[in-house]
């Protein structure tokens, strides 16, 4: 199946999470940490980031971080293509970063 930039996916997870107990606090700080062993980066404190090579893995993805539910806080996924990702801005202050480049790793699963 070819490559394309309408079939490749990038997932990306918002939360606001509850840090007022100690509970809390680990609950978050777990949750952070398997988004970064699924392959997540963090775009901002809060927004993890994850390329997909197929609407397929971004499935996959989306089952995996379900599971990975913290008992409270809120949690939202979007999925975009990679054609609507190259549209992204980013900005430090007044400043326009370059966009991040695509992995050069191809997913096996």
């Amino acid at each position: 199946m070819e490559l394309n930039a309408y079939r490749i996916m990038w997932l990306f997870v918002f939360f606001d999470l509850p840090t007022d107990t100690a509970k809390d606090r680990k609950n978050a700080a777990g949750f952070r940490k398997n988004l970064l062993k699924d392959g997540f980066t963090m775009m901002q404190y809060s927004v993890y980031m994850r390329h997909c090579a197929s609407s397929e893995s971004a499935d996959v993805h989306e089952k995996r971080i379900k599971r990975l539910l913290p008992p409270l806080g809120k949690v939202s996924i979007l999925r975009i293509t990679d054609k609507q990702f190259g549209n992204i801005m980013n900005f430090w202050g007044r400043a326009e970063v370059p966009k991040e480049p695509l992995p050069t790793q191809l997913e096996l699963f």
